[in-house]
């Protein structure tokens, strides 16, 4: 089998508490999600025979934050001018980012059967005239940053309320385009607008201090006019409580510095440069899934062995 099919999605889509709900409950609640996206952002993948499976394990809590309690937009409200928007500038994850959005209703389950098939809506790179929840086109990186800005300085010139959230990767960083958008988002005291560096330290084929340092990150991005907070990534409590937190200064946009690890939690995949596009065979898959708890089917053991 080499593609994903209708008795491999299994994901139930959680959808969001009540804003009356206990901070422990949503902690507990995001947790969870998390956990259900990343079993199907697995199978998504293994089925596919293609993805980026390292990123897309480093970014789905920051994903799972964000979709299951801070951003201010839910399937209903996805056309609404007022949304708070999200940017996935790091598009090659668009695995974990669709998984994200059915979790959550924004995308049918059934419709993560598609993944990367021939003349499927989710693409390698997401698509936003293809998929609701999608706010840009991204995938050459550098790019979605910039956009953001747009977005943000949008919202200011609309005297909305509205914020944008962009995550970038680390190895992204080293583009150009994106110090060119945090010198206008600071001269244009874009406050409404939070930069998310998933730093996982790690990007295609080596870590990101051989091929281009970014240290010191916190003072480079204060130095650009940034109010500079650092997360462990992995922590939902942490997340929450920073990403629903912003602007911290008035008058400055945000830099949230999110430590992760790339394969986030799978022994043989964290922190592995391999796994930045490589596929999880079978046996990898049942291990990879038997660390995340996850029941299977039956039906589903011994397919690509």
């Amino acid at each position: 089998m080499t593609a994903l099919t209708t008795e491999h999605v299994t994901m139930a889509v959680m959808g969001r508490l009540e804003p009356t709900a206990h901070r422990a409950e949503l902690i507990e609640h995001i947790a969870e999600a998390a956990r259900q996206i990343r079993i199907q952002d697995l199978k998504l993948v293994h089925y596919a025979g293609a993805g980026h499976i390292g990123g897309d394990l480093s970014a789905i809590d920051i994903l799972a934050t964000l979709y299951g309690a801070v951003l201010n937009v839910t399937p209903e409200s996805a056309e609404d001018p007022e949304r708070d928007r999200f940017i996935l500038s790091k598009g090659h994850v668009a695995g974990a980012l669709y998984t994200t959005l059915a979790a959550f209703g924004f995308l049918p389950v059934d419709d993560l059967a598609t993944f990367l098939k021939p003349m499927s809506k989710l693409n390698g790179h997401p698509n936003r005239n293809y998929v609701r929840g999608v706010e840009a086109n991204t995938g050459p990186l550098g790019h979605g940053l910039p956009i953001a800005v747009g977005h943000a300085l949008s919202a200011k010139l609309d005297v909305s309320r509205r914020r944008t959230y962009v995550l970038v990767g680390d190895g992204e960083l080293q583009e150009g385009s994106n110090w060119e958008a945090m010198m206008a988002a600071s001269q244009y005291e874009l406050d409404r607008l939070t930069v998310i560096a998933d730093r996982n330290r790690l990007q295609q084929g080596a870590t990101v201090r051989e091929t281009n340092n970014l240290e010191p990150l916190d003072q480079k991005a204060a130095a650009f006019g940034f109010a500079v907070v650092e997360v462990n990534g992995h922590d939902h409590a942490e997340l929450f409580d920073v990403l629903s937190s912003v602007p911290f200064r008035p008058g400055k946009p945000t830099f949230v510095i999110a430590h992760t690890h790339k394969g986030h939690p799978i022994s043989f995949m964290s922190n592995n440069a391999a796994w930045h596009h490589k596929v999880p065979s079978a046996d990898q898959l049942d291990l990879a899934l038997d660390e995340l708890g996850a029941d299977r089917p039956a039906a589903s053991r011994g397919a690509q062995r």
